[in-house]
């Protein structure tokens, strides 16, 4: 007789880390461990997530990836662990979901197949389908990453409720980037299972979507502002709308910096710049295809971080 699936919660703060390599493109381990001292191990952070698009997950191999979840998970103790399933086929995202099962990974996060994006989003079939096949070859549960709608890979309110109506997803990443659609979608995916998590995702939406409704946050720029993070979920806890916008007055320069400039696909590597500019990590280069921020962008990056730190709102140890 199997066990019962262990559903960690992940209400609260969810990190989506950044990995950063050295010159050689190889992981650069001490400087993913000082990251995880700054934005994942403190307290107010409920979960962590790797292998993701911040983390570059679609340009590791599978060893890298276990690695990352094997080490994640020895510095951070007992905390939820997300891994990003980055795959193009079923069987593809089945083998990773295995894999981070074993690495010791509490859920695997699913991102829409390249297959999908050729208008199968948009209706429940396909989709419903690879979350059944992958869910049902794994011992832990799945978390959905819902895309930007204008991608294409963006899941329709109906999709996601039959989705959110399998016993094994228990959260949706939530990143339409529009406030109506996340409205939309929450309520699709609470009236099909109140217990599934929306954690809102949608870059220049935090504050909106808390003030909607939401079950806490989960994006890669918790690793530059941990604290600025913590403070928005504590005072939406609360219905502090007051003590929110005064968050999201400091929050709003970090923001802009990494996610205002096109385009918006460096916006991780640009995390990355400030996080080199704080002494966090040695190197804020991608992996190809993707490319170096210009050198005008890192001195805007550093003097935005810098004004941060300054007024308190950034705090290293």
């Amino acid at each position: 007789m199997s066990k019962p699936m262990k559903k960690p919660d992940l209400r609260g703060i969810t990190v989506a880390t950044v990995l950063p390599f050295k010159h050689d493109s190889s992981i650069d381990w001490d400087s993913y461990a000082r990251l995880l001292d700054y934005c994942a191990c403190p307290d107010g952070i409920a979960a962590v997530f790797v292998n993701g698009h911040a983390g570059e997950g679609g340009s590791l191999s599978d060893d890298e990836r276990q690695a990352v979840i094997e080490r994640t998970r020895r510095q951070i103790g007992g905390k939820p662990l997300l891994s990003g399933i980055i795959a193009h086929s079923t069987a593809e995202a089945i083998h990773q979901a295995q894999l981070a099962e074993a690495a010791g990974a509490d859920c695997a996060v699913l991102f829409p197949p390249a297959p999908l994006g050729g208008g199968a989003s948009a209706t429940s079939r396909a989709p419903v389908a690879f979350v059944q096949a992958v869910s049902s070859a794994i011992g832990i549960p799945v978390s959905i990453f819902q895309y930007p709608l204008a991608s294409g890979f963006g899941f329709s309110p109906g999709t996601l409720a039959k989705i959110a109506a399998l016993d094994s997803v228990i959260a949706v990443k939530e990143g339409s980037d529009t406030i109506f659609a996340y409205d939309e979608n929450r309520r699709a995916v609470k009236r099909a299972d109140p217990s599934v998590a929306i954690l809102p995702s949608n870059f220049n939406w935090f504050l909106p979507q808390l003030a909607v409704g939401g079950d806490g946050i989960l994006s890669g720029l918790v690793s530059l502002a941990p604290d600025l993070f913590v403070a928005l979920w504590q005072a939406s806890l609360v219905d502090d709308l007051k003590a929110m916008r005064a968050v999201n007055e400091r929050l709003y320069p970090i923001v802009r910096s990494i996610y205002g400039p096109a385009p918006i696909m460096d916006m991780h590597t640009r995390m990355k710049v400030g996080l080199q500019a704080l002494g966090l990590i040695r190197n804020a280069h991608p992996r190809p295809p993707l490319l170096p921020v210009f050198p005008a962008l890192c001195d805007a990056i550093a003097t935005t971080l810098g004004a941060a730190r300054a007024a308190g709102d950034i705090r290293l140890a």
